[in-house]
């Protein structure tokens, strides 16, 4: 059978990325822009930046794909767009510029949830995998836990209450004076911390499976304030080891639950957060110790890509979208 390829195009937030992805599973390239730079100065992602990074960089991603993929736009059997969630001036401008594409070469263009690429790029690192399964989809913006019924189809278990996990980790990292991105160099700093130094909360969402990082933040702000109102230096690798622990240790015990309630025997990881190594190592070790398979993007994938975009677009080909497709900033994935 012929091979199925999209030409996919990513810009939710501050990376603008375009790949070209096989019958869902094979990369045959992934480029990615990021803005890292332009936005460090910020200590954060400045939505007006990123919109106009976007437009210079759009048309460059897609031809570096295309490029790489060694293909033609005349090959290329469908497009696919992320149209939600995100910063809404980063979407319109991917939106806008793959319905272009579509309008001048009469390719049908796919929408594509970018929590359902999240989800996806476990397609790609794990070509075996089939639903149904649980993910858990941890990034700066989005902290779910669902059920993935079938190809497209999902039942939302839990959710964040308040900030997501990724949020957590970057404003923690703020306290502590790290760089923007904030996530991963606390990460990093935490490998030669105690974990055991600061007795932080474990807080409880009122749902079941739901997650609530905000009183655990502003408890780890408060220890960071005593300790310099008192004079001391931070121990910052003890601090963050202990915070990223606690944010790990929340995440796994809501997730255990979860699997073992759905009564499934496959769990996924998902998003930017699925690249800390202490959450994969734990979430390894506790699928382990209960018979669980567990499923991690490759590192490179856990981050925005426009590689995962395509792979979701494939299990929804057939459902084109129409040339007034608009960009939703708070579309919801069930």
């Amino acid at each position: 059978m012929k091979p199925y390829r999209i030409l996919a195009l990513e810009t939710s937030c501050d990376e603008a990325a375009a790949a070209v992805v096989e019958d869902g599973r094979r990369i045959l390239s992934n480029a990615v822009f990021s803005q890292i730079d332009l936005h460090v100065l910020y200590g954060g992602v400045v939505p007006e930046i990123a919109s106009r990074a976007h437009v210079d960089a759009c048309d460059r991603m897609i031809d570096r794909a295309l490029t790489e993929a060694g293909m033609k736009l005349s090959e290329i059997d469908a497009l696919a767009v992320t149209y939600g969630p995100g910063l809404v001036g980063a979407l319109l401008i991917g939106v806008s510029c793959m319905k272009g594409v579509s309008f001048a070469t009469g390719k049908p263009l796919i929408p594509v949830n970018h929590i359902e690429g999240h989800v996806s790029a476990n397609f790609i690192s794990h070509p075996e995998l089939a639903p149904p399964f649980v993910c858990l989809v941890v990034s700066g913006g989005h902290s779910h836990l669902v059920i993935v019924n079938d190809y497209g189809e999902y039942t939302l278990m839990g959710q964040t209450a308040d900030d997501a996990a990724g949020e957590a980790f970057d404003k923690g990292a703020r306290v502590l004076g790290l760089p923007y991105p904030g996530g991963p160099h606390l990460s990093v700093l935490a490998e030669g911390g105690n974990p055991a130094y600061l007795q932080l909360p474990r807080p409880r969402a009122e749902g079941k499976y739901d997650f609530s990082f905000s009183g655990l933040k502003t408890a780890f702000i408060n220890a960071c304030h005593n300790l310099e109102q008192k004079g001391q230096p931070l121990p910052k690798q003890d601090l963050a080891a202990s915070y990223q622990q606690a944010i790990v240790d929340c995440l796994c015990e809501k997730t255990m639950l979860a699997v073992k309630d759905s009564g499934l025997k496959t769990l996924c990881l998902a998003g930017g957060v699925s690249a800390n190594s202490l959450l994969r190592s734990q979430m390894a070790a506790q699928a382990e110790a209960r018979g669980i398979k567990l499923c991690m993007p490759e590192i490179s994938l856990c981050t925005d890509n426009a590689a995962m975009i395509a792979s979701a677009a494939y299990y929804r080909r057939g459902q084109a979208a129409p040339l007034d497709l608009n960009a939703v900033p708070s579309l919801p994935l069930a």
